[in-house]
């Protein structure tokens, strides 16, 4: 089934349109890949993983790079449907994402042999695929997280059903869309990714369980996490963190500063990895706060913040939750919920508290950076991996001591440690290394590339093939 310019366009139109009524998409039929029955949609994942595993994998690639080419031509479609449907993040920040996940996302590259020969003959250890994948996408990054996946997984020799958030059902199944129609331009087949075009619990409990999926992926809050993990399939989650930052006294204060800054601005602090609180040696912390402040920041007043704490949280059953109005909303925009008004160059709120604190203590997922003062670097380690959580996500310092970014290292053990940088660094923008949008700290694989999608497989000959 082609789909030429015009279908796209009409499908564009109705997405819009379905956001702006609360509704779907007006022509999801037309989307490739999207059924209205999941059982459909995971038979039809299951054929074409059958199609495509048996390809060369030259073939993987020509259809890896039309998906890279039309994620690039998309992009900015991409970043303003996604901010229009989930009323979160930054443009121009999601812009950049599906740039750095067009360019940087490894392919079948990533896939390696290793092998023993010797006079009994020839033995590879190659790594296969799964088969069909079953993975939950977040509203944080819907399309960045679907089109990330989906070339790691078809690099590997999967097929993928994605749950979507409901929340950013339109915007994800474009996204499942435009990578069925970069498989077929190419001669590749339907169905590569597949989804629903109505996600409900329904459909991802059926996920989980059925019988025709092999390996589960969640990428989202710890209650999915918990329930694929609970599945009894292979599984891999990606799960919560709340990225403390250390500053000691070492550290270049004014560098620090605008890098802490950038790190947890980055489209309204949606990413799991971004600076979510500072812990600061009381030698620079004044220093630093005066810094920031050049930055973009806003020092909020303890009256301010009260006022945030009651905005940013709701209350249910006794127990704080984040209010969804406020997450990955801009600073300037919380700071008009709380009747305070700044100008555009005011990117965070700052304010010094305790490190119980709520909004300390617990990951907000928007630019709000508390500062918790501690007397000296043993502290801050401390106080760190307390607000870390036990998660082992992400972890960040500023230091030029090397014992100091060692130590801290080892006592915060996470999957990512990012030293001397904003936290975006570790996604291969403005550091070294690949991107990816599913961290698996829970489960420990890190952060997922083709590899991670691939089961091992031994293949022996005997008394053959060794010409030594």
């Amino acid at each position: 089934m082609a789909i030429n310019e015009q279908d796209i366009q009409a499908i564009v139109r109705g997405v819009l349109q379905g956001m702006q009524t609360g509704a779907g998409a007006t022509p999801e039929k037309k989307l490739l890949g999207i059924f209205e029955n999941i059982e459909d949609a995971i038979a039809a994942a299951k054929k074409a993983q059958k199609e495509i595993q048996p390809m060369p994998l030259e073939f993987r690639e020509k259809i890896i790079a039309n998906i890279r080419k039309k994620t690039l031509e998309n992009a900015q479609l991409f970043a303003e449907l996604g901010v229009k449907e989930t009323k979160m993040g930054n443009v121009g920040h999601k812009i950049l994402k599906h740039q750095l996940v067009a360019e940087k996302t490894p392919g079948t590259e990533d896939l390696s042999t290793m092998a023993w020969s010797g006079d009994r003959g020839l033995t590879l250890v190659e790594q296969g695929p799964f088969g069909v994948i079953g993975a939950v996408t977040p509203s944080t990054n819907p399309t960045e997280t679907v089109i990330c996946n989906s070339i790691g997984m078809l690099a590997a020799g999967n097929a993928v059903v994605f749950a979507p958030h409901p929340a950013a059902k339109n915007v994800s199944n474009l996204a499942i869309d435009m990578i069925n129609r970069a498989s077929v331009e190419v001669g590749g087949p339907e169905n590569l990714a597949v989804a629903v075009a109505n996600p409900t619990m329904e459909v991802s409990e059926t996920i989980f369980t059925h019988k025709d999926i092999n390996l589960l992926v969640a990428t989202g809050g710890p209650g999915v996490v918990t329930k694929v993990l609970s599945s009894g399939k292979r599984a891999l989650g990606a799960g919560a963190g709340n990225p403390p930052v250390l500053v000691d006294e070492t550290a270049n204060i004014p560098k620090a500063a605008e890098d802490i800054v950038n790190g947890c601005t980055f489209d309204n602090n949606l990413p799991c990895i971004a600076e979510k609180e500072v812990v600061a040696v009381d030698q620079i912390a004044d220093e630093l706060i005066f810094y920031m402040k050049q930055t973009g920041c806003y020092y909020a007043s303890d009256e301010e913040i009260a006022k945030l704490v009651e905005t940013v949280f709701n209350v249910k059953d006794g127990k704080r939750i984040l209010n969804r109005d406020c997450v990955g909303r801009s600073a300037k925009v919380l700071l008009e919920k709380i009747g305070v008004s700044v100008g555009n160059e005011i990117r965070c709120i700052i304010f010094e508290g305790q490190k119980e604190h709520p909004l300390i203590s617990e990951e907000l997922m928007m630019p709000i950076l508390g500062i918790v003062r501690v007397k000296d670097v043993d502290e801050g380690i401390e106080t760190a991996v307390w607000l870390e959580h036990g998660n082992r996500h992400s972890a960040h310092m500023h230091s030029t001591n090397v014992n100091n970014l060692t130590r801290y290292g080892r006592a915060l053990d996470t999957a990512i440690f990012v030293k001397n940088g904003p936290s975006y660094a570790a996604l291969g923008f403005g550091g070294e290394g690949y991107p990816t949008f599913t961290i698996c700290s829970r489960t420990g694989e890190g952060l997922t590339s083709a590899k991670t999608f691939t089961k091992s497989r031994r293949c022996v000959m005997c008394d053959a093939l060794c010409i030594r």
